[in-house]
């Protein structure tokens, strides 16, 4: 049943965000009888309304809020980036998690080692994997392997790549949990129209208000957090969709708006106290702002691949994720596939002309994949409010700060080297690489967990150094951002944090 709480209840914890994170932490919350009130800045969508056109769901989901800077790509909607993702979901490597013990002599970088012991992750990770059906996991079958999984696989396997798989998606192989299994309609980005995708839209959420104990308040924008004369969170000031400005009452705070709004929120909530913001004593909010290398190739086939039918990337190549220094940089990097509509090929290609036609004429010969890879952070990579300038809710507009380390480019370089030899095993007759549209969506780093507190803004649990009673619960805390897409990752370490916020408000820590 829906729950309604009063603003004033000051015993409620405050969830900002419905997304991987927000929406994972507050369902396991009221799983375990604690009530929650989860603010989330978009709409609430139906099946019905979710359809397969890339602009029209952009138009439905995308955040649009003015943004300075490098472009990122987010949602704005009940189950935010869950809405958009593909579903990738590859578990994180032990020595990703150690990379400043790893990557010796790496320069002009912000590595540090995760304050955590990587076997616990692992349990976590075990049970994100069941909550969101990950096939080829826990008894789940692998994905159904499409035609541009099988031209991946073919050349892979040609140039001598062996550990590659058509598991590790977070969409059903198999109908699991009152959701079916997928029917390869394709076009994942664009939100998945059945249901089979893992979408905390239709899994945490409703699974949370079945308790009683969970309240969703959509079209909430969140404004600032306050805090009392302790210098403890204390409530959250949002506004509702008629533009009216509220504060809800809070005993903890669990911040997941994605790395955007969870450095703006924190840094727009300054006080005399905080002056620089709330958590950020080490001057660490929005800085080492991480965004994963990405590369991309294209190949026109000798025969039909037809890659739009079927998931967008069920297929993963592993053997580059492995720290190979004598390849020329640190960390490693995956294969995944990758279909795209007419409009972006155009777009990953360079625009409309000769080269593009020739793409799009050939677009049912089209393979296609995607490299994903270890951005190592940086200090100047970063979120912060602009001085002067105010969005339409008349919040500081963020300004994005980012560039390529020069780790990411030789790391692409190779990667794209590679996709070449892929396809040319199989005899390509045309082939694309490069960087594509930089556009930021494995967001990571601003808020980070640390050990020392000078290092970050939380501590393993995603607990702010400053303040005990606020927490981090989305990719914010990610210090180091791996080679696997991170969703998988964020879902596990909100079910462990949950655990341990639990056991704090127990032990009456909080």
């Amino acid at each position: 049943m829906t729950r309604v709480f009063d603003r004033t209840d000051s015993s409620v914890v405050v969830v900002i965000g419905s997304g991987a994170g927000g929406g994972t932490v507050a369902n396991e919350l009221a799983q375990k009888g604690i009530d929650v009130v989860c603010l989330e800045a978009g709409k609430r969508l139906t099946l019905a309304e979710v359809v397969n056109d890339p602009p029209t769901m952009d138009e439905r989901m995308g955040w649009h809020d003015e943004r300075d800077g490098k472009p990122v790509w987010l949602c704005k909607t009940v189950g935010g980036t869950t809405m958009r993702w593909s579903g990738v979901s590859p578990r994180f490597e032990k020595h990703e998690t150690q990379a400043l013990s790893t990557y010796d002599g790496l320069e002009d970088t912000g590595l540090i080692d995760w304050p955590l012991r990587f076997e616990e992750l692992e349990h976590y990770y075990d049970l994100a994997e069941d909550k969101m059906g990950v096939s080829g996991t826990h008894g789940t079958p692998a994905s159904a392997e499409n035609n541009n999984y099988k031209v991946l696989k073919a050349g892979a396997q040609k140039i001598g790549y062996s550990r590659i798989t058509s598991g590790r998606m977070s969409i059903n192989s198999v109908a699991r949990h009152g959701r079916p299994a997928c029917r390869q309609i394709g076009f994942c980005n664009s939100g998945c129209a059945i249901g089979a995708k893992w979408s905390t839209l239709y899994t945490e959420i409703p699974a949370a208000e079945k308790t009683g104990h969970f309240e969703l308040r959509s079209e909430c924008m969140v404004m600032t957090i306050n805090h009392d004369k302790a210098g403890r969170v204390s409530g959250v000031v949002y506004k509702d969709a008629s533009g009216t400005m509220h504060e809800q009452k809070a005993r903890a705070v669990c911040v997941a708006g994605n790395v955007v709004e969870t450095t703006r929120i924190l840094l727009n909530s300054a006080t005399s106290k905080y002056p620089t913001g709330l958590a950020n004593s080490s001057d660490q909010v929005g800085r080492n702002y991480m965004r994963h290398m990405f590369g991309f190739a294209l190949a026109i086939m000798p025969k039909p691949v037809n890659f739009h039918r079927g998931a967008r990337q069920s297929g993963l190549v592993y053997d580059e994720q492995d720290h190979n220094p004598e390849r020329g940089f640190a960390g490693g990097y995956l294969f995944e596939t990758l279909s795209l509509d007419p409009l972006n090929v155009a777009a990953f290609v360079g625009g409309w002309g000769p080269g593009t036609s020739q793409y799009n004429d050939s677009y049912t010969h089209l393979a296609g994949l995607f490299l994903v890879g270890e951005d190592p952070p940086q200090a100047d990579n970063r979120i912060r409010l602009h001085p002067d300038r105010k969005d339409h809710n008349g919040l500081p507009v963020p300004v994005l700060d980012y560039t390529d380390h020069a780790n990411t480019i030789a790391m692409r370089e190779h990667g794209v080297a590679r996709a070449r030899a892929i396809y040319e095993s199989l005899g390509a007759a045309e082939f694309w690489g490069g960087e594509g549209p930089p556009v930021g969506c494995h967001n990571m780093g601003v808020a980070r967990m640390s050990a020392n507190p000078e290092d970050g803004v939380t501590n393993g649990w995603g607990q702010t150094h400053d303040i005990d009673n606020l927490f981090v619960s989305d990719g914010s805390v990610i210090p180091t951002s791996g080679a696997a897409n991170p969703t998988l990752t964020i879902v596990a370490l909100a079910i462990r944090q949950a655990d341990y916020i639990a056991e704090q408000m127990k032990k009456r820590n909080i």
